[in-house]
């Protein structure tokens, strides 16, 4: 599957809004948004974010992701990831990754990336950390059914820097 990246654009957001399969998976990429994902609440998100960006496997969308904080010089942090679910174990999420921590690397010269991962969400746990990203914090979150959950906060230090 040959993938690539490029910015989001309104023609992508109904597509995107149906890659969340249920109330649980949304909270994960999106904990603020109400289930159903509606184009109104992504394109509001996209709007305060910065650089959203999609994954395409051909010529289909696949993966998307932004930054919800890009500091130059200092500390971006990905938000909003996530992937359709007929590309999920395919390396689209590992391409997105790798992709927009690049991106900080070069677009804002951060000097660190942080990304966020819910204790439940094991595919994000287990990538995240062959990525270079290490834990860092946990706070508690509530999740959608109401149950204590652990909001884990990862980085990736920049190489070469303190």
């Amino acid at each position: 599957m040959t993938l690539q990246c490029r910015p989001v654009t309104a023609d992508d957001i109904k597509t995107i809004c149906s890659f969340a399969l249920d109330a649980r998976e949304l909270f994960y990429m999106f904990p603020k948004a109400q289930y159903p994902l509606t184009e109104a609440q992504l394109a509001d998100a996209i709007a305060q974010r910065f650089d959203s960006t999609v994954v395409e496997a051909g010529s289909r969308v696949v993966g998307f992701a932004n930054f919800y904080r890009a500091e130059t010089a200092g500390v971006c942090c990905i938000g909003n990831v996530i992937v359709a679910q007929e590309a999920r174990g395919k390396g689209v999420a590992t391409f997105l990754v790798k992709t927009m921590t690049a991106l900080a690397f070069d677009r804002y010269d951060a000097s660190e990336v942080q990304i966020s991962c819910f204790n439940e969400n094991t595919a994000g746990l287990l990538l995240y950390p062959k990525l270079g990203f290490l834990p860092f914090a946990i706070e508690e979150r509530v999740s959608p059914d109401h149950r204590r959950t652990a909001l884990i906060q990862m980085r990736r230090v920049r190489a070469g820097r303190p």
